[in-house]
Parts: C-alpha cells; sequence; structure tokens
C-alpha cells in the first residue's frame, strides 16, 4: 500500500501458511518488514521463507513450547484458527477445548510476550483476525462464535491497556474468504445442514450479503496493512468489517 513502509519493523503472523495469513505474509514483507511466519505446515511455510520472511513451524495450541520468551516483535497478526462444524450437544469436547486453545489462549499468551518490547519501544501494533462470527452467531459454530467473540474482546482490552504506551490493537472481521478453511467448510455445511456444496454457498455463504461474492484474502491483508500505517495512529479498540454488507441486515 503506498505510503505504508514497515522498514525495521518486525511482524509475526500465525496461521500464515496459507489463505490470509499467506496474503499478510506478502503484504507486508513487500512493505519492507521482517516476517516470523508460524504454521504448522511445514510444506506451505517451505514456501515462504526467504532473507525477510523466517518459518517456524509450531502447533500453536501449546504456544509455551514454541514462545518461552518475550518477543522482540513490533507488529502481532493473531491469524491462527480452525473450524469444526457440528451441533452443540453433538460437539467434541476435546475438539473445542483445542479450538478455544488455539484460538483464544494463544492470542493472549503470544500478546504477553510481544507487550513488553512494544512498550518499551513506544510502538505497537496487535491486530486480531476475527470475522463476522464475532459480532453474530450461526448454528453449528458454537465455539467457532464464542472463540471470535472472545477475540474482539480481548484486543479491546488491549487496546485501552496499550494506548498509553503507543500500542494499537484493532481487529478484521471478514464474512466467508475464499481460504482452504472455508473451502472445508462447504462439504461439513452441506452434510449438517441436508444441502449441496452449491446450496451452502447460495443459502448459507452469500445469501445475506448484498454483494455476492468470497472475498479474497488480499483484501484482508491491505487493511491490516493501512493499521499498520502512517493514517492509523487513533485507530483502536475498533473492528473492521469485510463482510459485503453480511451484518447490514
Amino acid at each position: 500500500m503506498p505510503g505504508t513502509s514497515l522498514i525495521g519493523k518486525t511482524a509475526l503472523i500465525t496461521g500464515a501458511g496459507s489463505g490470509i495469513g499467506k496474503a499478510c505474509v506478502e503484504e507486508f514483507a513487500a512493505a519492507g518488514a521482517k516476517i516470523i511466519a508460524v504454521d504448522r505446515d511445514e510444506i506451505a511455510l517451505a514456501k515462504l521463507a526467504s532473507g525477510q520472511v523466517t518459518t517456524i513451524a509450531a502447533d500453536l495450541s501449546d504456544p509455551e513450547r514454541f514462545f518461552p520468551n518475550n518477543l522482540e516483535v513490533d507488529i502481532l497478526i493473531n491469524n491462527a484458527g480452525v473450524q469444526h462444524v457440528a451441533p452443540i450437544e453433538e460437539f467434541p469436547l476435546e475438539q473445542a477445548d483445542f479450538m478455544l486453545s488455539l484460538m483464544l489462549r494463544t492470542p493472549f499468551y503470544l500478546t504477553q510476550k510481544v507487550l513488553p518490547h512494544m512498550y518499551k519501544s513506544g510502538w505497537g501494533r496487535v491486530i486480531g483476525i476475527s470475522s463476522i462470527h464475532g459480532h453474530v452467531a450461526s448454528t453449528f459454530k458454537s465455539i467457532y462464535v464464542t472463540t471470535k467473540h472472545g477475540l474482539e474482546g480481548l484486543h479491546k482490552a488491549i487496546a485501552l491497556e496499550g494506548g498509553a504506551h503507543g500500542v494499537t490493537a484493532n481487529t478484521i472481521a471478514p464474512s466467508y474468504v475464499r481460504t482452504p478453511l472455508v473451502e472445508k467448510q462447504i462439504s461439513n455445511q452441506a452434510q449438517v445442514n441436508d444441502l449441496s456444496e452449491a446450496e451452502v454457498i447460495d443459502q448459507i455463504m452469500l445469501a445475506p450479503a448484498a454483494i455476492k461474492r468470497l472475498i479474497e484474502p488480499q483484501e484482508v491483508a491491505a487493511l491490516a496493512l493501512f493499521l499498520c500505517g502512517p493514517n492509523s495512529q487513533s485507530i483502536t479498540g475498533s473492528s473492521f468489517g469485510i463482510d459485503n454488507g453480511w451484518v447490514a441486515r
């Protein structure tokens, strides 16, 4: 994005192997940032590695194993996430625990590890890749909805505590983005709702939207970059919808 230079900054991006995370790696690297790209997919990470991008293959449901100490990171993008579609009474508790750990506990833990450096340097950006499901609910996604609502609250709290130290915290709340996570959902939603995959896209994913299209990962990454740029210093504690009008009703 013109006008946004991140030369001299280091960004830690979780869930970096594909989709929104990969797009953020590319966007932020193009702006001059050094990148720490984290994902459990070693093959995907290998395609990102360069002199500017350091990769770490990690299961972030156990972040202490990989990041035991404070991190000299200027930008944290909390993006790692998974989805599981099932009625509440059938939702596996083990899967619920995994999702709650990965998508709520881990962002909190990583924030703890980056804030001391951000406070010391007087500048920092914490961005949560949330979802429309951080604001509204859908059937059969109880834990995903819970984690995204929690992520919204966490970043508001970070914004209040970090403001005096030059740290901002915001979330981006997209609707359905063209990512592997969404593509995997289509067949699951078809089974749970007794629909064809085409009907899932039309009746569940796009029906509430004013603009009938999936969002591209690069659109989310571009907004994340703006939130680290020179015109975003007063933006904090906010959630930015990229949802084709999904929640305008």
